[in-house]
């Protein structure tokens, strides 16, 4: 009986550790979402370091909670709120499939009380699965195989009861569209070819890092389907994952299978500055009050081009019908939903980064991975200390006494030895705070954490007023201690920056696509936004730009007037906004 009870408790104890938890009473979150991804299980890929990676995720709606499936994870998520996510560990691959992808760009649609899930490939040897238990992970098949080899498919249910399947990902091929059959999920008629890219004209879609087509075309993938009004938006991505400007794009039509026609705004979802950068090949869907979400790949693309992570955008649709993603300060505390909210209102907290570029010390340091690359605002430098070793340390100083509000500690994979999903893996860490730099006082306890929290968010009760914060580190799931960025957030001391002055926007005659942003710099000022669209009104895209005074802004319709206004931020806040400039 003693035994029984204490391999209860054991159990117990080890489900209750088996996921992040949020703080109490926790009101945000922060991108990168703080998920336990999986390592790359592809060992080409691991090549120049093993890490963690996934991407092209979908969010569904299913009997009240969130399932959140993306490539290669090895199983799913599930979640009542968006923020605490609990796995489930699951293969979809069988003994005839001699394959690494596990489900590489799923599509997860819902039909009636089923949910369904299926996995690219280019053969017609994979079933689509189905659960109406998936908390349970109990699924069967649906259907052996399916009758379409789709990569990066997407199943969109119309409101007349017919189903249909989107698909493509190529630099050749255009995006694909097809009736399948809601009995035996048979394909009706001949696929159609939808659209394909046409860089020529959208500036965003050229490929490379800046824009400009170097050795490849772009790439067009992950279709998604959403109907709004009567409209149907087809959405993708563009114009490779491993780049800041990776985005998604949108065409719509009055019918299912097209002809579609490029939706004005253009690239909807966008973030090519800032921490985590990148915002393409996701889903757009509804919370259970209503509300829209855009949730998307962000980019690191270090040790392997498909070395990615996932971020969650509020979305929605003007009174014109246009989809629109905010990811103004998308890297920053956001406010998590409680009801019907109007998203073209920000759901940023309002919090500062207080620690950019600021002092740091640390206990060690291995190789060229220096300090300060833990609070330089880039997710691909990274500061990694000699060993994993309990009582390593990094500490940054605010410069003043702020008011402290929340802490993201991202962590990098630095001689990580995992390929593929792990279970049982955790952080432990203990983050104190001072005034002085001398006299310590715990802020975060974390020593007793059993949970896998690579990007771990921490928003505090209450604000907290100190100068110094010290990440020590107690235990580590891999490799050496290594933290991309230790973010701190809340408000300075200080008074916020002045406007921008000498904000001018240079398109050039040659190539309308193109232009060159210049600013005077504002004293103070660790960053700017610069916002962006195609109406004075509808200013959707914003890129954030830290410690320069220019940017060259490559992402427009050459056949469109822009219109463009910026911001100063510090620790302090946000300064106003300049008056909106047209640029014809």
């Amino acid at each position: 009986m003693l035994r029984t009870l204490l391999l209860l408790l054991t159990v117990l104890s080890l489900a209750a550790q088996a996921q992040p938890t949020s703080s109490p009473g926790q009101r945000t979150y922060c991108n990168p979402l703080n998920l336990d991804y999986g390592y790359t299980p592809i060992p080409n890929f691991a090549e120049a370091g093993k890490h963690r990676a996934t991407a092209d995720p979908v969010i569904t709606l299913y009997k009240g909670d969130y399932y959140l499936f993306s490539t290669n994870q090895w199983g799913y998520w599930w979640s009542k709120d968006l923020y605490n996510w609990k796995f489930v560990s699951r293969s979809f691959l069988e003994p005839q499939h001699k394959v690494y992808d596990d489900l590489c760009a799923p599509a997860v649609f819902v039909l009636g009380d089923t949910l369904l899930v299926y996995g690219s490939t280019q053969e017609k040897n994979f079933p689509i699965w189905m659960s109406t238990n998936p908390k349970k992970n109990e699924w069967k098949k649906a259907v052996d195989p399916f009758q379409v080899g789709a990569w990066d498919p997407d199943f969109f249910l119309d409101t007349d009861g017919k189903l249909y399947l989107y698909w493509g990902s190529s630099n050749v091929y255009p995006l694909y569209g097809q009736q399948i059959s809601r009995k035996n999920f048979a394909p009706i008629g001949e696929r159609k070819e939808l659209f394909k890219l046409n860089d020529a004209q959208f500036g965003w879609q050229r490929f490379g890092e800046y824009l400009d087509n170097t050795f490849l075309d772009p790439f067009m993938e992950g279709a998604w389907m959403n109907k709004y009004n009567g409209k149907y938006y087809l959405q993708y991505g563009a114009p490779g994952t491993e780049f800041s400007g990776y985005a998604d794009g949108v065409q719509v039509s009055d019918k299912p299978l097209g002809p579609f026609t490029p939706q004005p705004h253009n690239p909807f979802a966008y973030k090519p500055g800032g921490f985590a950068r990148g915002a393409g090949h996701g889903n757009t869907f509804q919370d259970t009050w209503g509300n829209w979400w855009h949730l998307s790949t962000m980019v690191i693309a270090v040790k392997n081009n498909f070395e990615r992570r996932l971020g969650l955008w509020p979305a929605g649709f003007d009174k014109d019908g246009v989809l629109y993603s905010n990811t103004a300060f998308g890297d920053y505390p956001t406010y998590l939903p409680t009801g019907p909210e109007d998203h073209l209102k920000s759901r940023f907290a309002g919090w500062m980064l207080l620690n950019y570029n600021k002092p740091v010390q640390v206990s060690s340091t291995l190789g060229g991975y220096a300090a300060n690359h833990a609070v330089d605002e880039n997710i691909k430098t990274y500061w990694s200390a000699a060993t994993a070793n309990k009582g390593e340390y990094l500490q940054t100083d605010l410069g003043s006494v702020c008011t402290v509000r929340a802490i993201q500690i991202n962590y990098a994979d630095q001689d990580a030895q995992f390929l593929g999903k792990q279970q049982g893996t955790y952080h432990q860490y203990k983050l104190y705070q001072s005034n002085d730099g001398k006299t310590w006082k715990v802020l975060v306890d974390k020593s007793q954490n059993r949970t896998d929290v690579p990007h771990d968010y921490i928003e505090l009760p209450a604000g907290v007023k100190t100068r110094y914060l010290k990440l020590e580190n107690i235990h580590m799931p891999t490799g050496k201690f290594a933290i991309s960025g230790l973010r701190v957030f809340g408000l300075g001391s200080g008074t916020k920056p002045s406007s921008v002055k000498g904000f001018v926007v240079l398109r050039t005659e040659k190539d309308k696509r193109s232009a060159w942003l210049r600013w005077s710099p504002t004293d103070g000022a660790y960053a700017y936004n610069i916002y962006t669209g195609i109406a004075p009104d509808k200013l959707y895209n914003c890129i954030m730009v830290h410690g320069q005074n220019e940017y060259y802004f490559k992402g427009m319709d050459k056949d469109r007037p822009y219109y463009f206004t910026i911001e100063s931020i510090n620790e302090n806040g946000i300064s106003q906004r300049t008056p909106v400039m047209e640029a014809k």
